[in-house]
């Protein structure tokens, strides 16, 4: 269901001069920089549109806790060597931390808890949800999606090249562990000599992991929040009349709760400092396009017939694929909020105003 590109086809939103950005270019494959003491950065690549991903890497005690850990291919695994000769300075890797269940999240936790006989930590939902993509059991796989989509309008001959692909999400995630560490909302973890709170996000995964150090005023805020685009936030067959969009913008609550000179690490891009900018410029984004689709709706649509208005420009398969689940989740929302009504019409799904 979720392949690697995850970001591909979320909606642009734009930032402003709020933002402040600390560094201007990332570090080059191989190489980090080091953000706050005890923290640094490392970029890996990916095979896809969104090309990169930020891993961050926390010095603790005699050992090293990473982040999120990268696309499991060759490419990656290979830059993760070099890192192992070069940047642990003799130090192993005592414990992974991923944020949720993405590929290039989770990608490569197996592999490093192997090669370092260490634990991987993450919240219980998202260790679940990536076992059951691997094995597309309970609702996660192919024909769930496309039965989803079918219901939604989208065309035969895209239904057809969506259930060619196959199970994209093993191509990202070769092996998972089969025992974790199970991390909480509001679980204060100790790396090193600091203090890391999870601040639980919702929407863009079942149970996103975000990590907070006050005394650093620093957060690691995985795919929740960042820099110049939007997450993407999706309906799946798991929960086909969910509300993602709704549970996303109550969890940005907790994200403006906190100083605003926090300096925030995302997944994607640059770290800058203006959480409370960002989160305010991500509902209002998401507002304009919640409104842009409810008028829309002159008459009763379907999501595949609204992608032109959410998404406004020639979309490739693998674009189609997340365009899809975002559209309905912003319908979804339009509905549960009662600005739409919900109509079945031999089998497929119409959202219209009252």
């Amino acid at each position: 269901m979720f392949p690697p590109s995850l970001m591909n086809a979320s909606v642009a939103a734009t930032t402003d001069r709020s933002l402040r950005f600390r560094w201007h270019e990332p570090p080059r494959p191989g190489a980090t920089f080091d953000v706050a003491p005890g923290l640094k950065w490392l970029r890996m690549p990916l095979p896809f549109a969104l090309d990169h991903i930020n891993l961050w890497l926390l010095a603790d005690g005699r050992s090293w806790t990473p982040i999120d850990c990268g696309y499991g291919d060759a490419q990656t695994r290979a830059l993760w060597e070099h890192h192992f000769s070069e940047t642990l300075s003799g130090r192993p890797i005592g414990r992974v931390i991923a944020t949720h269940y993405h590929p290039d999240h989770v990608g490569n936790a197996a592999w490093l808890a192997s090669r370092w006989a260490c634990a991987v930590a993450m919240p219980q939902a998202e260790y679940l949800t990536a076992h059951a993509m691997t094995d597309e059991r309970a609702g996660y796989g192919a024909a769930a999606t496309s039965a989803l989509f079918c219901m939604h309008g989208l065309a035969e001959e895209h239904i057809a090249a969506l259930e060619a692909r196959g199970n994209q999400y093993r191509r990202g995630v070769p092996e998972l562990p089969l025992a974790y560490e199970r991390l909480l909302a509001g679980d204060e973890i100790g790396i090193g000599l600091e203090r890391w709170r999870v601040i639980p996000g919702y929407g863009h995964s079942p149970e996103h992991a975000s990590l907070y150090c006050a005394a650093a005023n620093v957060l690691i805020s995985g795919d929740m929040l960042l820099p110049r685009i939007s997450t993407n936030i999706s309906v799946w067959p798991v929960e086909p009349d969910g509300d993602p969009l709704g549970r996303f913008l109550a969890s940005l609550d907790r994200f403006a709760e906190l100083p605003p000179e926090t300096l925030v690490l995302p997944s994607h891009g640059l770290p800058f400092v203006g959480i409370r900018d960002r989160v305010e410029q991500l509902r209002a984004h998401h507002a304009a396009r919640l409104a842009e689709l409810e008028a829309a709706a002159i008459r009763p649509v379907t999501a595949a017939e609204i992608l032109p208005v959410l998404f406004r420009r020639e979309l490739d398969l693998q674009q189609r694929f997340f365009a899809m689940g975002e559209a309905i989740a912003h319908l979804n929302h339009l509905w549960h909020a009662g600005r739409l009504v919900r109509s079945s019409q031999r089998g497929v799904l119409r959202f219209g105003r009252r």
